[in-house]
């Protein structure tokens, strides 16, 4: 339910807008056994205001499930070569990994932070699974600032892995002092870093991450998919485990 109908609802306007809401929610929650007549209807609903909130919840249930499968359908039409190009992501582990692992994430994501644990811990126990890393900055330009520095730190492969958990890590804003402190931490050259966030690569890679993200139905972080399965928002090792599984 997007927001003018709850807006029509919850603010009083009972009207046309409000039958009409009833008229689809009532009858699958089986709360108005009669017609849908509008003072009917308004006496009822004023009488029962727990029913609004459940007609709310149970469509937006609805429409959440239809943007999974959107979203999945999606993952299958562009098939996982296109998550592994090394142009957009950071990739690592075998070619012919039975376990796959692609995230999106922003580094000034709290979501993507609650992550952390389950992920680094998960990769860490699977040396033979292969991951994608993909910036996808979507919170200003502190993340676009910090993704760029992340993927030019690419250039220095064998430092990305500490880097990116390290300013994952961050309990404040991921900004310029944050990004520079951590990769000089984590034993990045900071002038060759510097020098490669102008490189032409990085606007490729940061514009490909988006328009992929956009072509996944993905417009949030962190975006996880595991064997061929997406899920959008925070992991617990439970479900990784899970999701490896399948």
């Amino acid at each position: 339910m997007n927001d003018s109908w709850k807006i029509a609802i919850l603010g009083g306007g009972v009207g046309a807008a409000l039958v009409l809401v009833v008229a689809f929610g009532a009858a699958a929650l089986g709360v108005a056994p009669f017609a849908a007549n509008g003072s009917e209807m308004h006496a009822y609903l004023l009488a029962h205001p727990d029913i609004i909130v459940e007609m709310s919840n149970r469509l937006q249930a609805q429409q959440d499930e239809e943007q999974d499968k959107d979203r999945q359908a999606a993952v299958n039409k562009l098939k996982m070569k296109a998550y592994f190009d090394p142009r957009v992501a950071f990739v690592t582990g075998p070619a012919n990994a039975k376990i796959s692992v692609v995230e999106f994430f922003d580094y000034n994501c709290p979501y993507c932070r609650a992550s952390v644990p389950a992920l680094k811990k998960f990769y860490e126990t699977h040396k033979d699974a292969r991951f994608a890393f993909i910036e996808f900055p979507i919170k200003g330009p502190k993340s676009t600032m910090a993704a760029r520095a992340a993927m030019a730190a690419r250039q220095q492969p064998d430092k990305y892995i500490a880097f990116h958990f390290a300013l994952m890590n961050e309990d404040g804003p991921v900004d310029q002092n944050a990004v520079f402190a951590m990769a000089k931490k984590t034993g990045l050259d900071v002038a060759k870093l510097k020098a490669d966030m102008t490189s032409p690569s990085v606007d490729y890679a940061l514009a490909a991450a988006h328009t992929l993200a956009q072509a996944s139905g993905i417009d949030g972080t962190p975006a996880f998919i595991v064997n061929g399965k997406i899920r959008e928002g925070a992991v617990t090792d439970d479900d990784l485990a899970r999701m490896a599984k399948t």
